[in-house]
C-alpha cells in the first residue's frame, strides 16, 4: 500500500519538515529512517519506503531540503544535479543528523522497539554519521556515501555496513580502502558498479548488485529487530 506525505516538528529548532510514511500490513518488525539522495524525496525513494514497508517496516523519509526548498524533488538531468547539488553544498549536516533523530524518536515513540537507518547517495554519508551521533539506532547501512571519508574519524554506536561501487567516478578506491581499514569492524562491501547503482533510474543501475546490497541489507535489519 503507498504510503501518505505526514509533517513533524525538529527537536532542535521547532522547524516543521515533511516526510513520506509507508506502514507495513500488520505489526511493524521496526522502524526505518531511509535517507534520500541528493535529489529530494523522488519517487524513487517513495518506492523504496513502499518496498521495506512490504517486509514489514514502518518506515519514514525525511525531507531533508525542506528548510531551503520545501518539497524539494529533481531529476538525474544536468540541470537536475546542479539545483541538487547546489542545495546538498548549502546544507548542515548536523541539520540533516538532527532531522534523523527526529524521526527516530518518532518510530520509537509509535511502538517500533527497534529502528535501522539506510541511505543513498548524501543518505549514505547521513545514515554513517547519524550511526556514529544518533541515539535509538539498532542498525545502519549506507550506500555510496561521497561525504563519508570527512566523518572517518567518527565510529559508529549501532552495527553498520557500507555499500560502495568499484567504478564510481566520484569515491576513489583510496577513500573506502581508508575507510575499511580505520572501521576493521564495519563491512564494506564493494560491487563492480558506478555510483547510483542501486536506482533503476540511473545509467549505472545494476539490478544485481542492487538486489545483493538489499539482501545484506534487510539481514542486518532483521537481526536488529529480532
Amino acid at each position: 500500500m503507498p504510503g501518505e506525505t505526514i509533517t513533524l516538528k525538529s527537536l532542535h529548532d521547532g522547524f516543521a519538515f515533511s516526510a513520506y510514511h509507508a506502514t507495513p500490513e500488520g505489526k511493524p518488525r521496526g522502524g526505518l529512517v531511509l535517507v534520500q539522495e541528493i535529489f529530494g524525496v523522488t519517487d524513487h525513494i517513495r518506492e523504496l519506503c513502499d518496498g521495506y514497508a512490504a517486509d514489514g517496516f514502518e518506515v519514514l523519509a525525511p525531507s531533508l531540503y525542506d528548510r531551503q526548498q520545501p518539497g524539494f524533488e529533481t531529476d538525474y538531468s544536468q540541470g537536475g544535479i546542479a539545483r541538487a547539488m547546489k542545495l546538498r553544498d548549502g546544507h548542515d549536516m548536523a541539520l540533516s543528523v538532527s532531522d534523523v533523530q527526529t524521526c527516530i524518536d518518532w518510530l520509537a515513540v509509535r511502538g517500533n522497539a527497534a529502528v535501522c537507518i539506510t541511505g543513498y547517495c548524501y543518505g549514505g554519508s547521513v545514515a554513517w554519521v547519524a550511526a556514529c551521533r544518533c541515539t535509538g539506532l539498532a542498525a545502519s547501512s549506507g550506500y555510496y556515501g561521497r561525504a563519508i571519508i570527512d566523518y572517518v574519524a567518527e565510529i559508529p554506536r549501532c552495527p553498520t555496513i557500507l555499500h560502495f561501487g568499484r567504478a564510481d567516478k566520484s569515491i576513489p578506491m583510496e577513500w573506502v580502502d581508508t575507510i575499511a581499514a580505520r572501521h576493521p569492524g564495519v563491512p564494506v562491501y564493494v560491487y563492480e558498479a558506478g555510483h547510483g547503482f542501486n536506482s533503476d533510474r540511473r545509467t549505472d543501475y545494476s539490478a544485481a548488485d542492487a538486489k545483493l546490497a538489499r539482501e545484506r541489507t534487510l539481514e542486518l535489519f532483521r537481526i536488529a529487530c529480532r
